[in-house]
């Protein structure tokens, strides 16, 4: 009988000791405050289905500053952090593809236009390989961007010579179509490089200058119908930490994402933008711009689109079609 509850108490510890190597524990990367949205609403959301679809196998928490913004791609295929989120405009030389969804004259919100990021880049973008190292698992764009800025004006006619801070990508095709001078700096440095009178303004959406309190340097935000650009990002995975978890529980993560949670993290920035945009009104203006106010920049979103679209055929996949895949998306989603 001894013999027996020993074996039993033994079976018991060698499962529970296999249980515990089962269970792994997630670092994901990320680099705005915790009240943004993408660590508020996004990444949350993200590590629970991530927790469900592998039945507690494999948890995750969120670490910040383990690296700066246009090294997140590379903190994660070093294996420095498991997942994390990439703004693709910061680093131009590897991602081309990425700046279709963000080219302005798009209809649509924000989870509309991230699923269809997500299916553009499944059926034919990703043929381009430039997340190659990475795993991407979804794909998000955010509100249509907004130009903020420290002085008042009544035209884009105005904004010529202004040090605009941008992040790349099509944001830094608009900037210089609109004869501003570029100022590249991430996110997180805006407020200091605004406030130390290097850039007279910025492009974001409104959840990201509410959030790195630019509101109090940037009283002035301009819109114009549609946006002037959409941000680009992908939320990617190391190769090395799916391959740990297993063929079943790596298959398992990517189902629970994709498209779907595209379009809740797409959807979530667009909640993140409304609530920006009412704390900008409470203590500055919300200006919109159209018609002879906004001319200079609707003349240029032809050329913008046409440029895109090479740059894209250029990597060797099919812009047009990709860029079908987008609107058809759009208008499906935005049809629900």
């Amino acid at each position: 009988m001894r013999l027996t509850a020993l074996a039993i108490a033994a079976v018991t510890t060698l499962s529970s000791a296999t249980l515990a190597v089962a269970e792994k524990e997630m670092v994901v990367s990320s680099w705005l405050p915790p009240s943004h949205v993408m660590n508020e609403i996004v990444w949350p959301e993200f590590i629970s289905r991530i927790e469900e679809a592998t039945e507690g196998r494999v948890t995750g928490k969120i670490e910040y500053q383990l690296a700066s913004p246009p090294s997140q791609a590379d903190l994660v295929e070093d294996g420095g952090a498991d997942a994390a989120w990439i703004f693709h405009g910061y680093t131009p030389g590897r991602f081309v593809t990425t700046k279709l969804i963000e080219i302005p004259g798009l209809e649509g919100d924000s989870a509309a236009a991230s699923a269809a990021h997500w299916r553009a880049h499944e059926k034919v973008l990703g043929a381009a390989e430039e997340h190659d190292g990475i795993v991407p698992v979804a794909m998000m764009v955010h509100a249509p961007g907004m130009l903020h800025l420290s002085s008042e004006i009544s035209s884009l006619d105005e904004v010529a010579g202004l040090k605009i801070r941008s992040g790349g990508g099509v944001m830094g095709d608009v900037l210089a179509g609109l004869d501003m001078a570029g100022v590249q700096v991430s996110a997180p440095k805006v407020y200091e490089t605004v406030a130390n009178g290097v850039a007279d303004g910025t492009f974001f959406p409104g959840d990201t200058i509410a959030i790195l309190r630019l509101t109090e340097v940037l009283p002035y935000t301009y819109r114009v119908p549609g946006g002037f650009y959409r941000g680009s990002f992908s939320i990617v995975m190391s190769e090395e930490f799916l391959d740990d978890v297993g063929e079943d529980d790596a298959a398992a993560i990517k189902a629970a994402l994709g498209e779907d949670f595209s379009a809740f993290a797409g959807q979530a920035w667009d909640e993140g933008n409304a609530r920006g945009l009412e704390a900008q009104a409470s203590t500055g203006q919300v200006i919109d711009l159209d018609g002879e106010a906004a001319a200079k920049f609707d003349a240029l979103v032809p050329g913008i689109q046409s440029a895109v679209l090479e740059e894209v055929n250029a990597a060797g996949v099919d812009a047009n079609a990709a860029l079908e895949i987008i609107r058809s998306t759009m208008a499906e989603y935005d049809a629900q």
